[in-house]
């Protein structure tokens, strides 16, 4: 294996953790270098599943010993209880032999009458140890991320070898369509990663029928303009839920992608218990266990709700889907009552916007994001991309993860047009009042809080009495929101507690790209041109043009510089390339 930048026949080399790849000039294969951050968190909750199995594991072990101890003090002393020994690895059997009359049945005991002995023998295999997952990878173009997890098919397999025997061990390349082949592979792996270039719309379906009960899947979605209301009607057809355009869309974006994920598992009769959920850079990316159970189900449209947003203002609200009855000792299911909301904003007196269903129940697991950072902080140097992996995490932690999104402070005094308080004042008036409050990972200016909007717009109020500010035309939303007097008065003294551990200690949250052009890449096969500086920079364009030029000097064929009778020289046919820089 070569160091980082060699480069070998017109390959460069490219070591990413542990693992290293080769990469053609020619964009023949996808590779995003700012996906470090993507691949990173993939592979720690990779890590954090290995270990929280090998706990359920455990545990089951723990269960079904316990159960079989019982069956046996249950039983009379004269019964033979036989068990062998656990041996990491290997399979153990424990049996029970038991008979109701306190005879062992054996072979030369067939005079006993069967109607006074009952005879029951329990065996139950288990196995010391968990078989080591199994992942698929359903989109791998380089295979850079299958290489990681293992400490064009093509370039998968060179780079496979490249990285030695035991990737060659550990790592099976295949070509065909992703789709029929998680499709004829049901429930064979443990964790499933979708990372596709787009939308994963196409493959859910499949996904979510090939992971095993208890499994992850892992999905990527980049088509962030769709989801966050640039095209509601495109939404709607890929992921069945129409988007709003706020200051929350990127969390709006997630949850809309985990309302997708458990329609589909819905189908066959799973369902899906979200682990961890992030939008970073310009993508969002979803962590998922999918187990199956029939009467689970049953509970989905208490997890989703339709988001009604003010056209006028920032008050939102959220209409659950359905609700549970009690009676007796029964749970029936029925429709969310509604409309939460009347026909105008009781604040601003504006129509409303309706956007859904979306996931509204959590879409963190506390434990696991405590475990996934605390991984990631143990093994710091396993991790290139640790700095903003650590930043993200510790800002997913301290959300308030039973709160669907969040309000923008800086777009609620944009609204009333005055000026805006500290952060650390606003959330103080909140706690202040009796409500919680926190960040959110996915905008350094977002406040997630329980309080309601009537609260929030109180608060507001009370900051503009103080912070007075220019008349405004009657008929505009802040101006009807000013025009009230608050019903609560807000304290604004400084309240600590209403600050986060991180906030407390200064400890970074949000960092900045680590270089220019940190973003998403042209296709590919694409050929890469000027028009895509925006995407690479003007440097990474003039190195690609150069080794083009060099590429097609190589190949143009050498002809005689032969002159006619009239001492014209013959016309030379044009290349592809020079076709179609004239086309385009």
């Amino acid at each position: 294996m070569g160091d980082n930048g060699d480069v070998l026949n017109g390959y460069t080399v490219i070591k990413e953790g542990e693992a290293e790849i080769l990469m053609h000039s020619s964009n023949t294969v996808f590779f995003n270098k700012a996906q470090v951050n993507n691949r990173d968190v993939s592979i720690a909750v990779l890590r954090t599943f290995v270990e929280k199995r090998k706990e359920e594991y455990d545990a089951m072990l723990r269960r079904k010993v316990k159960s079989e101890t019982r069956i046996n003090e249950a039983t009379p002393s004269s019964s033979t209880m036989k068990e062998t020994n656990i041996v990491d690895g290997e399979e153990a059997i424990i049996g029970v032999d038991v008979t109701s009359n306190g005879l062992h049945q054996g072979k030369d005991n067939d005079s006993v009458d069967a109607s006074h002995d009952i005879s029951k023998k329990i065996s139950v295999k288990v196995h010391g140890e968990p078989k080591a997952p199994k992942v698929l990878e359903a989109l791998a173009a380089s295979g850079l991320r299958a290489l990681r997890y293992a400490p064009s098919v093509k370039a998968c397999m060179r780079n496979i070898k490249f990285n030695g025997s035991t990737a060659c061990s550990k790592v099976e390349a295949y070509h065909a369509d992703a789709r029929v082949y998680m499709l004829t592979n049901q429930k064979e792996f443990d964790v499933v990663d979708l990372d596709p270039y787009g939308s994963p719309s196409v493959f859910l379906d499949s996904a979510v029928q090939a992971v095993t009960d208890g499994g992850i899947l892992m999905c990527t979605a980049t088509d962030m303009a769709v989801l966050c209301g640039g095209n509601g009607e495109v939404c709607y057809s890929k992921y069945g839920s129409y988007p709003l355009k706020g200051k929350y869309c990127h969390e709006l974006a997630l949850r809309i992608l985990l309302a997708c994920i458990e329609s589909h598992a819905n189908r066959y009769k799973r369902y899906i218990v979200p682990i961890l959920s992030i939008q970073m850079d310009f993508y969002i990316r979803v962590f998922v266990r999918i187990s199956t159970s029939a009467s689970a189900i049953k509970n989905t449209p208490l997890k989703l709700s339709y988001v009604y947003q003010c056209v006028g203002c920032d008050s939102f609200h959220l209409q659950c889907v359905g609700r549970t009855v009690s009676k007796n000792n029964s749970v029936k299911h029925a429709p969310g009552f509604g409309p939460v909301v009347p026909q105008e904003c009781t604040d601003c007196g504006k129509k409303f916007n309706m956007g859904g269903p979306i996931w509204s129940a959590p879409m963190h697991d506390q434990e696991w994001v405590l475990s996934i950072l605390e991984n990631v902080k143990v093994m710091r140097e396993r991790y290139p991309a640790y700095g903003k992996i650590f930043a993200v995490l510790t800002a997913i932690s301290e959300e308030l993860h039973d709160v669907p999104l969040f309000l923008s402070l800086h777009s609620l005094c944009g609204t009333l047009k005055c000026t805006s308080p500290s952060a650390e004042i606003f959330r103080s008036a909140v706690f202040n009042a009796g409500y919680r409050i926190s960040g959110t990972h996915v905008n350094p200016l977002g406040l997630k809080t329980d309080a309601p909007m009537e609260v929030i717009w109180d608060i507001m109020r009370c900051w503009v009495k103080s912070h007075p500010v220019k008349v405004q035309p009657r008929d505009q939303s802040g101006s009807v929101i000013l025009s009230r007097e608050p019903s609560l008065q807000a304290n604004f003294s400084r309240a600590f507690a209403s600050l986060s551990k991180a906030q407390v200690k200064k400890v970074a949250r949000f960092l900045p790209n680590p270089e220019r052009h940190w973003g998403p890449k042209v296709r590919a096969g694409r050929r890469i041109s000027s028009k895509h500086v925006s995407l690479l920079g003007p440097e990474a364009i003039d190195i690609l043009v150069s080794h083009e030029k060099e590429n097609e000097v190589k190949e143009t064929p050498h002809y005689q510089e032969e002159q006619n009778d009239d001492g014209v020289e013959p016309k030379r046919q044009k290349t592809s390339h020079e076709c179609f820089d004239q086309s385009s």
